[in-house]
């Protein structure tokens, strides 16, 4: 399918599409035209792309998704996906408590105003 196509069925912008790939975590393979610079992408990405977006929203960054994705790609070892996935967990947790500490502050000092 076509960047135009996919972007429609993912939800994401050309954009987003072209800076994945850019990225190395998605690949698309020349269209069978000879005159044209389409790329063609793999229904299965689509899978891949909602995972991508998951994982941005979820805080994790290019370079997280990379080593993610050389598990992916068929590595065996899957450690490093996991110790990425373990540290954005840990990341979360100590920002968690620091709002929640926040938010105790500004409690305290709301009902002292």
């Amino acid at each position: 399918m076509r960047i135009g196509e996919l972007a429609t069925k993912s939800g994401l912008t050309r954009d987003t599409i072209r800076f994945y790939e850019r990225n190395g975590l998605i690949t698309s393979s020349p269209g069978e035209g000879e005159t044209n610079t389409y790329r063609d992408y793999p229904e299965e990405l689509l899978i891949w792309l909602t995972f991508l977006t998951g994982a941005r929203e979820a805080g994790l960054s290019v370079a997280d998704l990379r080593d993610i994705a050389v598990v992916v790609s068929g590595s065996c070892d899957r450690e490093p996906a996991r110790k990425v996935i373990r540290q954005k967990l840990e990341d979360l947790a100590t920002r968690a408590e620091q709002i929640t500490r926040a938010a105790d502050y500004l409690r305290q000092t709301l009902e002292m105003l």
